[in-house]
């Protein structure tokens, strides 16, 4: 009887190890489905998207510059990113080709809620503070005021 006993505790230990392996294979599995797989994925479309690369297209690096390729070579691409100025970088080095339409990143037109405009009905308060500053006696200031001829010296 004790050694049925314990041909059935050795024979549970077994399969608790067929079980943790089993466990680690499914967690494995997970994270290359979810993790690996997804990255492998964009790698890949990043090296296209490199080696695609054609004088005229407007480009942004990994280092976030905005240009337009001016020429490709083996492994470098020229690109412009002001006018008459070239910069080489590696072709790697391009993260992404931008569309033809103008991005909405990059206008100057952006409104940000700021009136630069004041309306016309109310007068500025620059110029109440300037029509008070004329009215004020110099005297008061503890500055006399300056005579014909004589400057100021501070």
């Amino acid at each position: 009887m004790g050694n049925m006993l314990l041909a059935a505790t050795s024979s549970s230990k077994s399969g608790g190890g067929l079980q943790l392996i089993l466990l680690l294979v499914v967690i494995f599995g997970i994270f290359y489905f979810l993790m690996i797989r997804p990255q492998r994925n964009r790698q890949r479309r990043t090296v296209q998207v490199q080696d695609a690369v054609v004088p005229g297209q407007r480009v942004r690096t990994t280092a976030g510059m905005y240009g337009t390729v001016t020429a490709v070579e083996d492994g470098d691409v020229v690109i412009e990113v002001a006018p008459g100025v070239e910069v080489r970088y590696l072709k790697r080095a391009i993260m992404d080709v931008l569309s033809d339409a103008p991005d909405a990143d990059l206008d100057d037109d952006v409104d940000y809620g700021v009136d630069s405009e004041e309306p016309a009905d109310e007068p500025a308060a620059d110029d109440a503070d300037a029509d008070h500053a004329e009215e004020a006696d110099p005297a008061q200031d503890g500055q006399a005021p300056a005579q014909d001829g004589q400057a100021a010296e501070k």
